[in-house]
């Protein structure tokens, strides 16, 4: 019997009901006002969609003229529940959201399972949002595709660019870096900290994103990595934060999407 790793944060960072889901889900995606080139790779938020919702689907926009063209996608996101060392991937066969299944792609897992930093660890993504949040904007773009989803734990930016590599594949594969940026700083100091993140991206120098400028730091300085020696292009597509969607200026969190190409 298929095994499924069930929605932890349904109703809670994103509806639960399916057609409510697929409504707001919609409605962010026709605000977007990013271009329709596809993307490689993207880096996306993932706060309660009422916060970052509206910035990750200027990233997700960009799949609506490669919803059949992608097939594979391989989702990073940092663990905030567990620790441990290296990275986790699941066991299961699928996870769900009120949307319906999504497809683990396990022969892909066995594949980057022989490197020494990775471990089968299905507590790392019970709880874990950072991964969860981003899947209903995935299925209602794209056709058909199988997931490689991965919690980053304590691991080098060395280590998720192997990994990367490994799954890099072709058109046929994208790339997400789940995460947000500054954390609750009031909004003047989050707003430069932020930029200041921005700027290293589009320029692929991770070695000037500091400790404390993204939940995701690792990973996305692994797919920095990667980007330069595959020699993509970065481009901010949106960069806002909490105090300009859904909460006070006082103690704010940053949200960019990025797309490489």
């Amino acid at each position: 019997m298929p095994s499924t790793r069930e929605p932890a944060v349904a109703g809670l960072f994103y509806p639960a009901d399916p057609q409510k889901l697929q409504l707001l889900v919609h409605r962010y995606l026709d605000l977007a006002t990013t271009g329709s080139q596809a993307p490689k790779a993207l880096i996306v938020p993932h706060a309660g969609y009422r916060y970052s919702g509206g910035i990750a689907a200027n990233a997700y926009h960009l799949l609506e003229q490669a919803g059949d063209k992608i097939h594979s996608v391989v989702l990073i996101g940092p663990s905030h529940h567990v620790g441990f060392r290296g990275i986790a991937v699941p066991s299961v066969d699928y996870f769900t959201t009120p949307l319906g299944n999504v497809l683990i792609d396990k022969s892909k897992i066995a594949a980057i399972s022989e490197l020494p930093f990775v471990q089968t660890r299905d507590d790392a993504h019970q709880e874990e949002h950072s991964l969860e949040v981003q899947l209903p904007f995935l299925q209602e773009l794209l056709e058909e595709f199988s997931l490689v989803p991965i919690v980053a734990g304590k691991v080098s930016a060395e280590e998720i660019a192997t990994v990367l590599e490994c799954l890099w594949g072709g058109p046929e594969t994208l790339i997400i870096i789940s995460s947000d940026l500054s954390h609750y700083h009031d909004y003047i100091t989050a707003t430069q900290m932020d930029l200041e993140t921005s700027k290293a991206i589009e320029h692929l120098r991770p070695e000037l994103i500091e400790d404390g400028s993204a939940c995701g730091r690792v990973a996305v300085s692994g797919l920095l990595n990667v980007a330069r020696k595959f020699g993509l292009g970065a481009h901010t597509l949106d960069l806002r934060n909490s105090g300009d969607t859904a909460g006070s200026k006082d103690r704010v969190v940053g949200y960019g999407a990025y797309e490489f190409h």
